[in-house]
């Protein structure tokens, strides 16, 4: 179960903090590690120092441009909040997230991403829409900010408790392969560039004009968590519609 979840970091500017992520995901159990547009080298001595023998996790690191690259095999994605946006979205804390991990892996090609934003502005509202949920560490509202490395060490402490209360309970890590596979991030990012074209396409939205339409469908499709297959039919009718919608204008 822990070998797929993944951390993403975006834009870390220090690279001490990437060496402390290291150490907190090793101490854990956890070993993916995924650097979106890192602000920072990477690897330092002062990264090698807070890794404090973590480094291999550092060095073995996938670097990418944007958070979909670094997400794009993932069925869950959880993008870590300090605050409220003006479009709520769902909200877990980070015990929450950890019971909810062994349904979410129980399928072997399932896997797991939480991210993580900006030692400075945490993450984007447009990074935050591409999340399935966001988890806040409730933290002393009269001194909430939290250092990077220690906000992930929370969420992995929480991801090897899962783990160990799987283990202990002797229950299967996977499925029997019954259940059809949910979307992946990619999957998905193709479906919401389909509607918006669709409904651009039939006059129901004028981007110039969005009244947050794409961000209200973007959250209702993710709370759902479409299994592929269905996906594959939502796009069925986006096609059918475009086609008839051209037949319209012919004629």
């Amino acid at each position: 179960m822990l070998e797929r979840i993944r951390i993403v970091l975006i834009g870390t500017s220090h690279p001490g903090n990437i060496g402390g992520t290291a150490r907190a995901m090793h101490n854990m159990g956890l070993a993916d590690l995924a650097l979106v547009a890192p602000r920072c080298e990477p690897l330092t001595a002062d990264t090698v120092s807070r890794a404090s023998g973590a480094d291999a996790l550092v060095h073995q690191a996938c670097t990418v441009a944007s958070l979909e690259e670094a997400v794009s095999d993932c069925t869950l994605v959880v993008g870590a909040s300090a605050r409220s946006r003006t479009l709520p979205w769902p909200m877990i804390t980070p015990r929450a997230l950890g019971e909810r991990l062994p349904e979410e892996l129980a399928a072997p090609a399932s896997r797991v991403a939480l991210v993580f934003g900006r030692e400075d502005s945490g993450l984007t509202n447009a990074e935050l829409q591409r999340c399935h949920a966001h988890v806040h560490i409730p933290t002393n509202p009269d001194f909430s900010s939290l250092n990077l490395a220690a906000a992930v060490q929370v969420l992995a402490y929480e991801c090897r408790l899962a783990w160990l209360d799987r283990q202990a309970s002797g229950e299967a890590t996977d499925d029997d392969g019954d259940g059809q596979p949910l979307a992946s991030h990619d999957e998905l990012e193709h479906y919401f560039a389909h509607l918006e074209h669709t409904l651009v396409a039939i006059g129901f939205h004028d981007p110039a004009t969005p009244r947050q339409l794409m961000a209200r469908l973007r959250r209702f499709t993710l709370r759902a968590r479409p299994e592929r297959m269905e996906l594959n039919i939502l796009r069925g009718i986006l096609s059918a519609t475009e086609r008839q919608a051209e037949r319209g204008d012919d004629g």
